[in-house]
């Protein structure tokens, strides 16, 4: 079941912060008491990679952040509020020029047609809420999905990059036809990712 930028989330899902929590205390520095507002602040927030990952709160002292460190933190806020049925999500999906227009001219540079991409996300009752920028959502990337697993927002860092790493090694043993090294499309992809941040 697919959710469109967030509906179900916003309406069925929403509570008042919990003023003792850590990150509640910053949403509330800035005015917002409730978990919809906070995914709005989160959604509309530029997308760009965060200074230091591992810090909860990289999202405030960067004012922008990326699918994982955005998801990690509503997925900690819900956590703060006892609301566990929030999941937050690691699944691979081939980025393409149809999902992803901005990354044509680098895949065409490589021959490439796709590239296999680890994305962060939620959960809530198996429906899936992306927040990544504003007017995502699993639509954009939901039929070209490959595999998924839940996952711990401390596990947004160096377990994310495994996985990816490890998925990548195995795609590559079975795709001869591409002729990059591990290390190589690794570089294709975080040229990808570079153009996503202009």
């Amino acid at each position: 079941m697919l959710n469109q930028g967030g509906f179900f989330m916003q309406t069925l899902l929403n509570f008042i912060l919990n003023p003792h929590g850590i990150i509640a205390k910053e949403f509330l520095k800035l005015g917002i008491v409730d978990f919809k507002s906070a995914v709005e602040y989160v959604q509309l927030l530029p997308y760009k990679r965060n200074k230091v990952k591992e810090n909860h709160l990289c999202i405030f002292d960067d004012l922008g952040g990326t699918c994982s460190t955005k998801h990690a933190l509503l997925k900690n806020l819900a956590d703060e509020n006892n609301v566990d049925e929030v999941k937050l999500i690691l699944g691979i999906f081939n980025m393409n020029k149809e999902n992803t227009p901005k990354i044509y001219p680098i895949l065409k540079k490589y021959n490439l047609t796709h590239i296999p991409e680890a994305h962060n996300y939620l959960k809530y009752k198996n429906v899936i809420f992306d927040y990544t920028r504003k007017n995502f959502s699993a639509e954009n990337f939901i039929k070209d999905w490959v595999e998924e697993i839940e996952i711990e927002a401390s596990q947004i860092t160096d377990f994310k990059i495994k996985y990816h790493q490890n998925f990548l090694r195995n795609y590559l043993a079975q795709q001869s036809s591409i002729p990059y090294s591990l290390r190589d499309f690794w570089q294709i992809r975080e040229e990808c990712i570079a153009t996503l941040q202009q």
